[in-house]
């Protein structure tokens, strides 16, 4: 019986060092692995703070796949990003990804496009 507990608890502690090992890999930081600076890292947080505030409810909380009701927003232009977001509208010659027209206006983000489109661009 004594010898059971050391090797379970062996197997544990293993398990543990395997989970920590594989989610720290899964959990790499962007801003260090792309060498942003000062600045960029500011944009990167404030555009990642306000998608995360209001454009995960309807877009997936990973800009590259699709959300419930937004499509993928991941390499969008910033002339979309801005006309999306400040006036609902598409830039023209633009075909959406999808034909809803759910997207509200929000335009308190005027001064922020440049901080969503860094994020959604990284």
């Amino acid at each position: 019986m004594g010898k059971n507990v050391i090797k379970n608890s062996a197997w544990t502690i293993v398990q543990a060092v395997v989970f920590l090992l594989v989610t720290s890999g899964c959990l790499k930081d962007p801003m260090k692995e792309k060498n942003f600076t000062p600045a960029q890292v500011k944009l990167y947080k404030s555009g990642k703070a306000i998608y995360n505030t209001d454009c995960i409810a309807c877009h997936n909380a990973n800009p590259r796949l699709p959300g419930a009701i937004g499509p993928d927003n991941y390499g969008s232009s910033l002339e979309l990003v801005r006309l999306k977001v400040l006036k609902g509208e598409y830039p023209s010659g633009y075909k959406p990804k999808r034909t809803t027209k759910e997207m509200p206006e929000f335009e308190s983000y005027g001064n922020d496009i440049e901080a969503i489109h860094f994020y959604l661009n990284n």
